[in-house]
Order: C-alpha cells, then structure tokens, then sequence
C-alpha cells in the first residue's frame, strides 16, 4: 500500500473543510470556546493567537476578554464569516489566511496560543504541535480543545472512517483528544501539562434530523457521502441516526446528546 504524503493528505483536508457549509456546523461548538478561554485564564492585554480559527468562536470570546487577537485559517469562506461577526459585535480582530503547520509568526510572538476543535485536523500533527510550540513566548500558555475518541464525534468520525476510508498515513484527528499523545506532542517543552474533559449538550429535532444536517453541512460527513455509490450513501445515514439513536439522552422523540472533549493547558517552558 502505498503511503499518502502529509502534503497530498493537506490538500485533501482542505477541500473537505471547504466543502459543505461547515459555519452552520461551528453553531455547535460556540460553549467550547468560553470553556478553552476560562481555562487559558486570559488577561486584559494578553496577544492571543487562535490557530484554525474557522467562524472565529475562540478568536471572539478571547476579544470580548480585552485580548489582542489575531485569528487564522486556511478556508477563506470560514474567515469571511468571522470578520462579518467580529465587524457586528463591534470587536478589534484580526483575521488571517493561514496554515496551521507553517504559522506567519515570529518565535515567541504570543502571550497565548488557543485551538479548538481546528489543530487537531492538522495532517502532521508533530509539525502542528511544533508550530504551536514556536510561536508561544517562554512562560506563556497553550490551550486546546480536541474531541476525545470514545466521545460522541470521536465515534462518528470512526463511522465515517468505516465507510469511507482516510488515505493510508492519516493521523486520527481524535489522538488530540488523549493525554497520552497532547504529552507525547509537546514534550518537555511544555511544564504544568493539565488535562481535563467536559462536555457540551447538543440538541437535534430527532436522531434522522441529525444524520441529514451533518450529511449536508459537515466537511467529513459531506465528502464521505460524496464518495459513495447511492446504496451506500443510504447505508452510511442509516449508521448515522442508528449511532444517534445508541447515544440518545432524550425520550421525547428529539435527540440529544453529550459530546466529550479534552481540554489540554500547558506552559512553554522557559529555557
């Protein structure tokens, strides 16, 4: 078999998040931004870089703090929405064309250095972490938000990677959402390493609501299904709501859910 290069696998990423409408999706996860701003605690006046912004949640959160924010991604339709909800709320952010792994940063340029839910899709997730680590100044502060692998979307990016595939050499997105690799990334470049879940309910009109809405708007359920011969494009909804209905909290006909993140804080060490 032959091995995917990280650059083709990038390329391939890229086209997905810019599939689908991915800002109807991002709605969702506004609550992990307040939650990776209060863990971070950010000051009055702390540079605070977001990497893989997208809609700009976290970049805007950190701004309401009275932080300078600057936010980057490599989907130009994403950073034209957050500059729309940047310019509403009245808020002095700056947005950036981007890549995660080559970030247009000075070595330690940052009081603090935010992600959520967006390095974790990186495709050399080493470079990733090294780019993170870089532009971070001596003493200041790491912070991330990364899906877990057992969690809700843990599981259905496990469905689709049951019918379609990733390209061989892939990193799972979800090893973000483990200790184990959050330390094996960082190393010894980092001190005071904390980890901790939490969740955030998410809500649908019923489980068959929930598979057609991330069929449409989610990048890798909309290009997985995009993949599919019609018959399996049935099959793979069918996986959808039967794993909505195996992870249903609700008895009320509508569908709900808790969806497990990690949450990662770390100090740069100072050498």
């Amino acid at each position: 078999m032959t091995t995917t290069t990280f650059d083709e696998i990038k390329a391939r990423q890229h086209k997905t998040w810019s599939s689908g409408d991915y800002g109807r999706v991002a709605w969702l996860t506004v609550p992990l931004a307040e939650t990776l701003c209060a863990a971070a605690d950010l000051r009055p006046g702390d540079k605070v870089l977001d990497v893989a912004t997208g809609t700009g949640h976290v970049a805007l959160a950190a701004a309401r703090r009275f932080c300078r924010v600057t936010g980057i991604d490599y989907v130009p339709a994403l950073l034209d929405v957050a500059r729309r909800r940047a310019e509403a709320e009245g808020l002095d952010v700056r947005f950036r064309e981007a890549d995660a792994e080559n970030l247009p940063c000075a070595d330690g340029e940052w009081d603090v250095v935010l992600s959520a839910i967006g390095v974790m899709f990186t495709a050399d997730h080493q470079r990733a972490a090294d780019e993170l680590l870089r532009v971070c100044r001596p003493g200041g502060t790491i912070a991330m938000a990364s899906w877990t692998p057992a969690g809700f979307i843990g599981k259905l990016l496990a469905t689709v990677g049951r019918h379609a595939p990733p390209p061989a050499g892939a990193l799972p997105p979800t090893r973000w959402g483990t200790e184990e690799t959050v330390r094996e990334l960082f190393g010894d470049r980092v001190t005071g390493l904390t980890c901790t879940t939490a969740t955030v309910r998410e809500k649908f009109a019923n489980p068959a609501h929930f598979a057609d809405f991330f069929l449409t708007h989610y990048g890798p359920t909309h290009m997985a299904a995009q993949r599919l011969s019609p018959d399996g494009r049935e099959a793979f909804r069918a996986d959808l709501i039967a794993l909505a209905e195996e992870n249903n909290l609700a008895d009320d006909g509508t569908f709900a859910a808790d969806w497990e993140y990690l949450v990662a804080v770390a100090t740069k060490t100072v050498s």
